[in-house]
């Protein structure tokens, strides 16, 4: 039996998969696909691998490292976009995929919506927190720069500074858009941070991150995450000048101030020295005039308030004024003060004649001879052991107590005596006083009593004088 003739060509697997990728490639050559994305991720490479979607089918994506570094914004799962490529298949997988030479967001909305997003996240955060932001240097000795070296932004920067307070300025090189961007702004604003006080490097005390305008997909690389964590990590105070003045980035959010452009950025980061200048002589011109004012403010109150006290020569003719009464009142004081112990002492001195002293003495002599003759007679009598005992203590000691009550009589009779002397009517009589003694040999003391007497003696210093009183006359007179 024979066999059955089969006309259909066979080929290999290499061959059939070669053939359905060149009619692939001959049938559909460039296209331009919108879709969302899926998957999308980036090798060590620099490949970036995804897919693109729709609600009913999917399709591989491969770009490779050269378009993927031209990209203005970083591609994110859920994003919609509109890529243009080749479509190809791939062998090796039997699957078809487009190769990506070129990729924008579908629409600015959809970027927006994604910028928003991660606003809205970060700020969860707290990375937005005005308690966060830090005051800006007045003026700062060292500022850094993160921008290109290349563009307009740094010329305009370091013009603007050296017109208005001429700085030192660090400038980090960085590329402000495409790819690994964001990665080397990042780096610039933890770099300068990283700088030790201090060292051969001076570190800034001031960071401007500055970008010329654009649109949203050229100031994409402000809008990450890595850029924006950075800003808000600083320790350095921070200015945020990117893109014109209508731009707005998510690292505007996170800086302690925002520029609106470059220029903006160098104006607020350094005061006018010119200004300062003036303001400063102004400030010198107040400060002269208020110190001339209050001089002579405080020249007119030391006037007044002079006028208000009295005359030094008055609060002093006050007290040479008393002192002189008190002068006059003095000699009479002291002459009344004297006649009056005068009059004590002499009516003391004669209370103390010496012939009542003698009496005195006298008297006290007989009271101890009295008192002796009874004590001998009383110790001859006989006495038993104890008293024979008591007389012999007292016979030795009868000599000894009367010599001694004899030698302190002795001795306050001499004191007296000396006392006499001193304070004695001779003392004040030889100054030329004199005394009036009556008939009865005591003082009179007054004219009254001298007008009861006959005959009156007056005793002087060097002797005595008897004078006779007539009848008293109606003045009182005594002669």
């Amino acid at each position: 039996m024979n066999e059955p003739v089969n006309n259909t060509p066979e080929y290999s697997v290499s061959e059939i998969a070669s053939a359905l990728k060149r009619t692939v490639e001959t049938a559909f050559g460039q296209v331009r696909v919108r879709g969302e994305l899926s998957g999308f991720r980036r090798q060590s490479s620099g490949h970036w691998y995804g897919s693109l979607k729709d609600e009913r089918a999917l399709i591989d994506l491969a770009m490779w490292r050269g378009p993927a570094a031209s990209l203005s914004f970083r591609p994110e799962d859920g994003l919609e976009v509109i890529v243009t490529g080749k479509l190809t298949t791939y062998p090796g997988r039997s699957k078809y995929q487009l190769i990506v030479e070129s990729m924008e967001p579908a629409g600015v909305g959809a970027l927006l919506a994604q910028i928003e997003a991660r606003r809205l996240k970060l700020q969860a955060e707290g990375l937005f927190d005005p308690a966060r932001k830090k005051q800006l240097p007045w003026l700062p000795g060292t500022i850094g720069v993160v921008t290109s070296p290349t563009g307009a932004v740094i010329r305009d920067i370091l013009h603007r500074l050296a017109d208005r307070f001429p700085r030192r300025v660090l400038v980090w090189p960085v590329a402000v858009q495409g790819e690994g961007s964001a990665a080397q702004v990042a780096n610039a604003i933890a770099g300068f941070n990283a700088i030790a006080p201090g060292g051969p490097i001076p570190r800034p005390d001031l960071i401007i991150v500055a970008r010329g305008g654009g649109s949203i997909e050229d100031l994409a690389a402000f809008n990450e995450e890595n850029v924006v964590r950075a800003a808000a990590a600083s320790q350095i105070p921070l200015i945020s000048a990117v893109g014109h003045e209508t731009d707005t980035t998510l690292i505007d959010f996170a800086s302690d101030w925002r520029a609106p452009t470059p220029t903006a950025a160098a104006e607020r980061a350094v005061p006018v020295r010119a200004e300062l200048t003036a303001s400063l002589a102004m400030l010198a011109g107040r400060l002269d005039d208020a110190v001339v004012r209050g001089w002579k403010l405080r020249r007119e109150r030391s006037i007044g308030l002079a006028r208000r006290l009295p005359q030094p020569r008055n609060l002093i003719g006050m007290a040479a004024q008393r002192i002189d009464d008190l002068a006059e009142r003095l000699p009479n004081a002291l002459s009344a003060r004297t006649a009056q112990i005068s009059l004590r002492l002499t009516t003391a001195s004669a209370r103390l004649r010496p012939e009542l002293l003698t009496v005195r003495a006298t008297r006290s002599a007989e009271r101890l001879a009295s008192a002796s003759a009874r004590l001998v007679p009383a110790l001859a009598r006989p006495l038993n052991a104890d008293s024979q005992k008591l007389a012999r203590i007292g016979a030795g000691l009868r000599p000894f107590l009367i010599e001694s009550r004899l030698a302190a009589a002795s001795a306050r009779l001499g004191q007296a005596g000396r006392m006499l002397a001193s304070l004695g009517p001779e003392q004040v009589l030889s100054r030329g006083y004199a005394l009036v003694i009556g008939p009865d040999g005591h003082v009179v003391a007054s004219a009254s009593a001298a007008a009861a007497h006959a005959s009156l003696t007056i005793r002087f210093g060097d002797g005595e004088t008897p004078v006779f009183t007539k009848p008293a006359s109606p003045q009182g007179s005594l002669f």
